[in-house]
């Protein structure tokens, strides 16, 4: 169920536009952009557009008019589509009715119970507008419930103090914040196991993304689980990105494994600001006391938006198209690789919904190659971060593109790579990542 993509040539090179709302941008606006993941500096200036002005389906469309197949789908909110006719009515119909009340309006219980029936580790709901709110407030209610301060994390969790100060971007959060958070190795059994021991009795709980691009070994959640519970603490899956976009049910519901609290949002709106906490009815009553509150935790547009999602994706397959396409342009992109011989120096991991270029050689710079990576795709139609972000509203042709985009980028590629000249035909400074975890 694609929506209908206006007639704009895709790739094109001007960005004459997006050149004067950068500059005019940074005159105003701290990094020129409210998300560091946005902002001009993660992508190659002269080669990427800079602000984007239209969505529909799986297509997006800068100020310059150039038209792009958009795999970073703003961060991973856009699980249907943009501009997706369902939900766009839905939300037509509830603007005319009003967008927040002074008293809750009745989808906030019709959704809580949606997301009861759907989500495992559900028996009551809490409503927030972003994934750091749902990530904080698990953790708050966490340390309440248990009485203790340590909280073992594994993953991203937001801009919090909490969790953002185990990174490099620890700037104005205090060191004794800082000391109560501890992150792990994904896979590590021995390590978490160490780490309860050292922490004993002091750990409140392990928040972790029970899987990222990395597959978990066999057993290994569960080990979580089974450490939580001979501690006393508490396990909160955040699946903010894997949730409604891996399963209905998030991937708790995939693998099988059912934690004690659970932080869900992106894909669950379609777009529309909105998140939830989901947990086990006797630790949620808890936020009778525990302080999770704010105006807009109600708002009706995000409500109708969300159920429109689930009731969407329980009559429509909409997993399954995703894993589908996921598949395919996984499976096509390691292909060309290795028909490049460039096996040694790049790969597509992760799960299907959502796979990422891994860039590894021992003598070649990882953020050279992801540069130039970005730098030739973008200019041929295909946005990224060296990531596939699937929509329901993608389809096989924007894997066959994108595709065909690779192999001439590869083409481009190969003979430089092998001679260590990749970094001359960079057009702009290196990309550097966000933040790196300590």
């Amino acid at each position: 169920m694609q929506n209908a993509c206006p007639a704009i040539n895709r790739g094109k090179s001007h960005l004459t536009r997006s050149a004067r709302y950068r500059e005019a941008a940074l005159r105003v606006i701290p990094t020129g952009s409210q998300t560091f993941s946005k902002a001009p500096r993660m992508f190659v200036q002269g080669t990427a557009p800079v602000f984007l002005e239209l969505g529909k389906g799986g297509h997006v469309w800068d100020v310059d008019g150039n038209e792009y197949i958009d795999f970073i789908l703003a961060l991973g909110p856009v699980l249907l589509g943009y501009a997706f006719n369902p939900v766009n009515e839905a939300l037509r119909k509830q603007l005319e009715e009003g967008i927040i009340f002074s008293l809750p309006h009745p989808l906030e219980l019709e959704l809580a119970e949606k997301l009861v029936d759907v989500i495992p580790c559900a028996e009551m709901i809490r409503f927030g507008k972003n994934g750091s709110d749902a990530t904080a407030g698990a953790v708050r209610l966490a340390r309440y419930v248990t009485g203790r301060e340590m909280v073992l994390c594994c993953g991203y969790h937001g801009w919090q103090d909490w969790y953002i100060g185990t990174t490099s971007r620890a700037y104005g959060i205090p060191r004794s914040v800082r000391r109560l958070t501890v992150p792990f190795a994904y896979n590590d059994f021995q390590g978490l196991s160490d780490l309860f021991q050292r922490y004993k009795d002091k750990i409140a709980c392990v928040i972790m993304e029970p899987v990222g691009v990395e597959p978990p070994q066999t057993g290994f959640l569960e080990h979580v689980r089974d450490l939580c519970q001979a501690h006393g603490s508490l396990l909160i899956f955040d699946e903010i990105v894997t949730g409604f976009r891996f399963h209905l049910g998030g991937a708790q519901g995939y693998f099988g494994v059912t934690p004690d609290l659970a932080c869900f949002g992106k894909g669950m709106g379609n777009g529309m600001p909105i998140s939830c906490i989901a947990g086990r009815r006797e630790i949620m009553k808890a936020f009778d006391r525990v302080f999770f509150s704010f105006t807009f935790g109600g708002e009706v547009l995000s409500l109708a938006a969300a159920l429109t999602v689930i009731r969407f994706m329980e009559t429509h397959r909409v997993i399954e198209k995703i894993w589908a396409l996921g598949r395919a342009l996984k499976e096509g992109t390691n292909r060309l690789i290795s028909e490049h011989g460039l096996s040694e120096y790049m790969k597509c991991v992760g799960y299907p919904p959502r796979t990422v270029l891994k860039f590894v050689h021992p003598e070649t710079d990882p953020m050279v190659m992801h540069t130039f990576w970005q730098q030739e795709v973008v200019q041929r139609g295909v946005l990224s971060h060296a990531n596939h972000n699937l929509c329901y509203s993608h389809g096989a042709r924007d894997v066959e593109e994108t595709l065909g985009v690779y192999e001439e980028v590869l083409d481009r590629m190969k003979g430089p790579l092998n001679r260590g000249e990749l970094a001359a035909l960079l057009k702009g400074p290196v990309l550097e990542p966000v933040f790196r975890r300590h």
